[in-house]
């Protein structure tokens, strides 16, 4: 049974830093491209953040680009979110999953049920 645990989220102000991550199990995910996607309260569930299965390809929402770097370690089974210069508008329940293919993390068409997720509040 496939398991996305994420965690690393918490409380903090604007402009400071959080670094979140993805423990996947049940299956190898080194094949696969991995993304970060989250909620915000009263909104859908939007992409944040994707990655290739290799980590040498990369895409971002226009609204976390230049602020938010993903990473993976295969070894490991692990994908990472490293988020700066918090806004509150990042304010949202941060979730990571897998996809066939990078395009298809962006579309957010997923491979597996969604974890419990990680919560993201950054004060003003």
């Amino acid at each position: 049974q496939v398991q996305l645990v994420e965690s690393g989220g918490g409380l903090v102000q604007a402009g400071e830093s959080l670094r979140l991550s993805c423990a996947a199990s049940g299956r190898t995910f080194r094949n696969y491209p991995m993304g970060w996607f989250r909620q915000a309260p009263g909104k859908e569930r939007e992409f944040v953040a994707g990655l290739s299965w290799g980590g040498g390809v990369t895409v971002y929402a226009d609204s976390v680009k230049g602020r938010f770097t993903i990473s993976r370690d295969n070894a490991k089974n692990m994908v990472y979110l490293e988020m700066t210069s918090l806004k509150p508008e990042d304010t949202a329940v941060y979730y990571c999953n897998a996809a066939p293919s990078l395009s298809g993390v962006q579309a957010m068409l997923v491979s597996y049920s969604w974890g419990q997720g990680t919560q993201v509040t950054v004060s003003s």
